[in-house]
């Protein structure tokens, strides 16, 4: 084990500039094609699309974030098939076809009739396009292209949830209020058309053989990593994948939900916009500071006090009129913890599962966060439609938090990845601790 440990060490000796020396195009690329994706932008437009849509059409806020449900549910499903598909046929081709249809059935929204069911089929055909736009494939090659600064380098690409978090609901409120919200579906629309696809075409593509980092592959040059079912086989899968299922289920409500409840708190929709450009920024440090952190520390422990976070907010939020300065603190710590959850998914995956079948891996991961991040806005709007008052959620949150960050606590030390990819053979196991 000793000379494996050493054999391995020696093989990422190559300083960490190297890396970002030859992915920073890719690492680009990746950043905008988040931003643009799937993941991020029907989550920060819908909960403005509340007031309007209930007005013209008189619809529930329940009715009018259901669709959120849909697409989530639709696309977390989907996630370990895109994963096939990136692990088989390559990332750049899945991302750029699926930035194309995102964009085009998101801007189509803008035709949305006076019929719930017509409203709800076209947030199913964004599910059903969306995913490959997502993290699920991005992450495949950033992960592809880094290893001795994977933390950061994950860090720096989920900043496209960031950079959407603090544009989107400005450019979102803008365009309702000077056109309209069917204008506004049309304009977002373009970001995946007209500003991811392009810079994707260019720039993104998975490193060829010779510019792979040595820390992802055997001697021979093979992949290391388990199968899937190797990894469904593993106590720490589970641990991995319940964590985020609660995280999410808590999470995802409260982002949604967001300017609803600052409206019930007396904070305008502007107010509410800008808390949700500071909760993009909360996002955006917490990707930074948690790449950076598990590049030098164990993952359990930076998860744990990380993901707590959001129990602050909460608990913020419980205050009737805490005023812009504490709401905009709440708004801060919620995404600093959303910035840490998404960037351990990814590397977790990579630590605990390797390379040779990341993105099936990888998207039976994601699917407990995109079910659950899409059951919880509903959640969260029935209590608030059964009690007039989001307080009750929010004070059982605050033990979600909690449970979700100590249960990766229990993960145990990382694995050395010992076998390329395919069944492990009989006798043997597919990896072994460091």
């Amino acid at each position: 084990m000793a000379s494996r440990a050493d054999e391995l060490t020696a093989s990422i000796a190559t300083p960490a500039r190297g890396e970002f020396a030859g992915g920073w195009k890719v690492l680009l690329a990746g950043v905008i094609g988040v931003a643009c994706g799937a993941s991020p932008i029907p989550f920060n437009v819908i909960g403005f699309t509340i007031a309007p849509l209930s007005k013209e059409f008189g619809w529930t806020t329940t009715e009018i974030l259901t669709p959120i449900t849909i697409f989530g549910v639709v696309a977390a499903l989907l996630a370990p098939v895109f994963g096939w598909l990136a692990d088989t046929y390559g990332v750049r081709r899945i991302a750029l076809w699926s930035l194309f249809a995102f964009g085009a059935t998101f801007a189509a929204l803008s035709l949305t009739p006076p019929v719930l069911w017509a409203y709800y089929l076209l947030w199913l055909l964004v599910g059903l396009v969306g995913i490959g736009s997502t993290p699920v494939t991005w992450s495949r090659a950033i992960n592809m292209w880094f290893y001795k600064s994977r933390g950061l380098a994950l860090g720096l690409l989920l900043l496209g949830t960031s950079l959407a978090a603090i544009v989107v609901p400005k450019l979102a409120v803008f365009a309702i209020e000077s056109w309209g919200w069917r204008a506004m579906f049309a304009i977002v629309g373009m970001l995946p058309l007209l500003v991811a696809l392009p810079l994707a075409f260019w720039l993104f593509r998975e490193p060829r053989p010779e510019e792979q980092p040595p820390g992802i592959k055997t001697a021979s040059g093979a992949l290391t990593g388990v199968t899937l079912g190797q990894a469904v086989r593993d106590y720490r899968f589970w641990l991995i994948w319940v964590s985020i299922l609660v995280i999410a289920l808590t999470f995802g409500g409260a982002f949604i939900n967001m300017p609803a409840m600052l409206a019930d708190r007396g904070i305008p929709a502007q107010g509410a916009a800008s808390v949700m450009g500071i909760l993009g920024l909360g996002i955006l440090s917490g990707r930074i500071i948690t790449g950076l952190l598990l590049d030098r520390f164990w993952a359990g422990f930076v998860a744990f006090p990380l993901l707590c976070l959001p129990a602050a907010s909460s608990w913020i939020l419980l205050d009737p009129a805490p005023g812009f300065a504490l709401a905009a603190l709440a708004g801060f710590l919620l995404g600093f913890a959303a910035g840490a959850e998404s960037d351990l998914i990814a590397y977790l995956t990579g630590r605990y599962f390797g390379m040779a079948h990341y993105g099936k891996i990888y998207g039976m991961l994601y699917m407990p966060f995109g079910i659950f991040s899409a059951i919880s806005p509903i959640v969260y709007s029935s209590v608030r439609d059964a009690t007039g008052s989001y307080d009750p959620i929010l004070f059982y949150s605050i033990f979600g938090y909690v449970i979700g960050g100590a249960l990766l606590l229990l993960l145990g030390r990382y694995p050395v990845l010992t076998e390329a990819a395919g069944p492990a053979p009989q006798g043997k196991p597919a990896m072994e601790a460091a």
